[in-house]
């Protein structure tokens, strides 16, 4: 059974994000992570959370669906824009959006748009796959504008920047656009998240000293949220 396709709704009116979570509950093979009327409280999300497709309203008052798809514009993210107005039609599209559709919304229209998102997916998948492909042994991480091999047994740990992560390895180390969230998720279990900036091999661990883990010469610091299952993991 393949995965559901997630979504999230971003409209500052409540009457629409019901609607629109109604038609997505409805459609087979979708599920509906976030409604919200606050497109920050969706920017949070999305940032902190693997999201399929973006239901997302153009004119709203904390930051304007435009200046949102900007912001996530390096996110996996595709997004199908909704509004009122259709002189923003060309906006939207100028920003690589899947579709726009014109309120009021139908459920027929709003399957075909699905559609088209599912279509955009597969095909980006079948081009480059994910931005990070996993198997047992290595991942390819996006780099700039290519793929690179990390050999999971040679990355001693990762420290996340925001929106970047940094994979320090025994070959040096390697900047990515990605968060370090989706790292933790589909990392294999040798793989141990100590802190909210810091994700560490279990077997590179030199020392344990306190409330620190020694990679190295690397002195990382775990996470008071964080101690309690470090030291189930860990056998402390």
């Amino acid at each position: 059974m393949s995965k559901p396709l997630s979504f999230v709704i971003v409209d500052d009116e409540f009457q629409a994000i019901e609607l629109l979570g109604d038609y997505v509950i409805k459609t087979p093979g979708t599920e509906l992570l976030l409604k919200t009327t606050s497109a920050l409280e969706a920017l949070d999300f999305i940032q902190e959370n693997q999201v399929d497709v973006l239901l997302l309203d153009i004119q709203m008052p904390e930051i304007t669906g435009l200046e949102l798809i900007d912001i996530i514009k390096n996110r996996n993210t595709k997004v199908i824009l909704t509004t009122a107005y259709s002189e923003f039609a060309v906006d939207g599209f100028n920003q690589d959006v899947i579709d726009f559709l014109l309120k009021p919304i139908t459920f027929e229209r709003f399957l075909t748009s699905i559609s088209k998102a599912k279509k955009r997916i597969n095909i980006d998948s079948s081009i480059s796959g994910a931005s990070i492909e996993t198997n047992l042994d290595y991942i390819f991480i996006k780099t700039e504008y290519r793929l690179k091999k990390i050999i999971l047994s040679t990355v001693l740990y990762i420290e996340g920047l925001g929106d970047y992560i940094t994979l320090y390895t025994t070959e040096g180390k390697t900047l990515s656009l990605e968060r370090i969230k989706y790292m933790e998720e589909i990392l294999p279990s040798c793989f141990l998240r100590i802190h909210k900036s810091y994700i560490i091999n279990i077997n590179s661990i030199d020392f344990i000293e306190k409330n620190r883990i020694i990679i190295g010469k690397e002195y990382l610091p775990i996470g008071a949220s964080f101690k309690e299952k470090v030291r189930i993991k860990l056998k402390l």
